[in-house]
């Protein structure tokens, strides 16, 4: 069921039958500041399993736990003070924190079978009303096919997973567009293991600095391991290196004017809105009629790294 819910003021009555399905182990699509979550019991495995099946997920790509308070967090994980401080200075928001599980609470499917749980509070107010009222914390990937652009608008849940759905509330377009950053916190270092919409400088100006992972640590992290983001299309990325090859007509996105034919294009006036409009970008020109998809490669400051991230991954070059 498609229910369009007030951003600011989200109805009770959807939410509370919304939350009570999640409860009985259905699924529910909602919105989050950064995409669409596809929302179960987390500490239920049958309703996690579920998931994995509308999604057509691998079962070792953990999934994130989505918390109404940081206080939560103690339930389901052994939490730090290093952690407590960058749940203070970040939560609600789009950081998402790896920490030691209690895996006698949180279900092996849930974590992936690691060790591990990651943990996030978002901010927007229709995801916390809904999980507030769940009281418990909900797993919730992208809600889309994996594999495919994360979504930003209900339309393209719809279009994705909305047989799979008990409810799936059309909160309008995210804020940011792009997924949260994932930190882990479980070494004597923080651990960058996916660029998202918490800008890493950010995070290293108040905790100090961030490694990046070597090969193999990013398992920890829900949507790392895989081929993600990808359209329909062959997806060339254009910038310092040239210009690519292009055979046929071609969709482009980028911040600048494209230096070459372009049946299609979608132009960004920021990294900001670049990260916004990504992946409602790669789902429009795919629908274009155009033959190849090219995305101008951003700067890797700020947001611009999350945005790398994603063309890397869309573009199968990761």
């Amino acid at each position: 069921m498609r229910c369009r819910v007030d951003r600011w003021n989200p109805d009770r009555k959807i939410i509370a039958e919304a939350a009570l399905a999640l409860r009985r182990g259905r699924l529910v699509a909602f919105p989050t500041e950064t995409v669409y979550g596809l929302g179960a019991d987390g500490l239920d495995a049958d309703a996690v399993r579920a998931i994995y099946r509308a999604k057509g997920r691998p079962s070792d790509n953990p999934l994130i736990l989505h918390l109404a308070a940081p206080g939560e967090a103690g339930g389901v994980a052994l939490v730090d003070e290093r952690a407590r401080r960058l749940m203070e200075l970040f939560w609600p928001g789009p950081l998402t924190l790896v920490l030691p599980a209690r895996c006698d609470v949180v279900p092996s499917v849930t974590r992936g079978g690691l060790d591990t749980v990651a943990l996030r509070m978002p901010s927007h107010p229709v995801a916390l009303a809904l999980i507030e009222a769940a009281d418990r914390p909900v797993a919730a990937p992208s809600a889309n096919r994996s594999g495919r652009p994360s979504p930003t608008e209900a339309q393209a849940v719809d279009e994705d997973l909305g047989e799979s759905l008990a409810f799936l509330l059309d909160g309008g377009p995210t804020d940011m567009g792009v997924e949260s950053t994932v930190v882990d916190a479980t070494g004597p270092s923080l651990l960058l293991l996916r660029p998202g919409a918490l800008a890493l400088e950010k995070i290293e100006e108040a905790a100090g600095l961030v490694e990046r992972p070597r090969a193999g640590e990013g398992r920890r992290s829900p949507g790392t391991r895989y081929r993600h983001y990808a359209p329909d299309l062959p997806l060339l990325l254009w910038g310092e290196a040239g210009l690519p090859e292009i055979d046929g007509s071609v969709g482009y996105m980028g911040l600048d004017e494209a230096p070459f034919p372009v049946a299609r294009s979608v132009r960004f006036r920021s990294v900001e809105d670049y990260a916004r409009g990504l992946f409602s970008a790669l789902r429009h020109l795919e629908r274009s009629g155009v033959d190849v998809l090219v995305a101008q490669w951003p700067p890797s400051q700020g947001l611009g790294l999350a945005v790398r991230d994603r063309l890397l991954r869309a573009s199968g070059r990761e």
